[in-house]
């Protein structure tokens, strides 16, 4: 019965979202400066327009999936795919338990998130596809500069991370529709693994490679967003298999009629 209902709520609008969102928001792309030291362009960055799903992928939305593709489930995953952590805060391969279906799931593993996208028809966002969009307020398309905007952001840091995560879609949308960009967990992006990790600050101006680690993080052109390099930093450490209790996910897609 528990299970049903877990899969019922996986079907129900998100929480905070119009009934007639079909989930995606459509961003418009451009050219911005990203906060990773890109020395063959001087930093700019061109980013297609695409979609990107308004809030974080929910535990109830990941149950859907995880019926649907049993060697997913937390006991059928191969080691390879997904270590011995991965979805441990669900009561069971197929019960959610005290984890609601509403809020984010986490402790899923880069390959799995992968996978629940391509079930989606879509993909892990790049990036820069989730630095452009996390640039973003409720009005500004990006708001990095603005001193409060990035101590509202800092201020996440501070909370408690032992405290039970909220349902996803409560946070304010930005200026684009999208939610919980901040605030909420941290998320995998498809080209993490190019984040490599390196001691030697010599290799960070390496343009055929971004290398960073916690301290390398200096190398970032703009040291004053410490919320978006502690994110680099955190993603260059991972493993494609590694799960943690902070990270989930969300999509992305190109627009119809896009060329590939």
């Amino acid at each position: 019965m528990r299970a049903a209902a877990a899969l019922l709520l996986a079907l129900l609008p998100v929480p905070g979202l119009a009934a007639a969102d079909d989930g995606w928001a459509r961003l418009p792309g451009g050219e911005f400066r990203s906060v990773l030291r890109y020395e063959d362009s001087g930093g700019l960055v061109k980013v297609a327009p695409f979609e990107l799903q308004r809030t974080p992928v929910s535990n109830g939305q990941f149950l859907a999936f995880v019926r649907s593709h049993p060697e997913w489930r937390r006991d059928q995953v191969a080691p390879l795919f997904a270590e011995q952590r991965y979805l441990q805060h669900w009561a069971g391969p197929l019960e959610l338990g005290p984890a609601g279906a509403g809020q984010p799931v986490v402790n899923v593993s880069w390959f799995a998130a992968q996978a629940y996208c391509e079930a989606q028809g879509a993909r892990l966002p790049s990036w820069s596809e989730w630095e452009y969009a996390a640039a973003a307020d409720e009005t500004r398309a990006d708001a990095r500069q603005d001193p409060a905007w990035r101590e509202r952001i800092l201020s996440w840091y501070s909370r408690p991370s032992n405290q039970p995560l909220p349902a996803v879609g409560q946070g304010p949308a930005d200026v684009n529709g999208v939610r919980d960009l901040h605030g909420l967990v941290w998320e995998w992006v498809d080209d993490y693994a190019a984040m490599l990790v390196s001691a030697d600050n010599r290799e960070q101006g390496d343009p055929d490679r971004l290398r960073f680690c916690g301290a390398g993080a200096l190398s970032m052109d703009d040291r004053e967003n410490y919320a978006v390099m502690m994110r680099v930093a955190m993603l260059s450490a991972l493993e494609g298999n590694d799960t943690t209790a902070n990270l989930g996910l969300r999509c992305a897609r190109d627009p119809a009629g896009a060329r590939p």
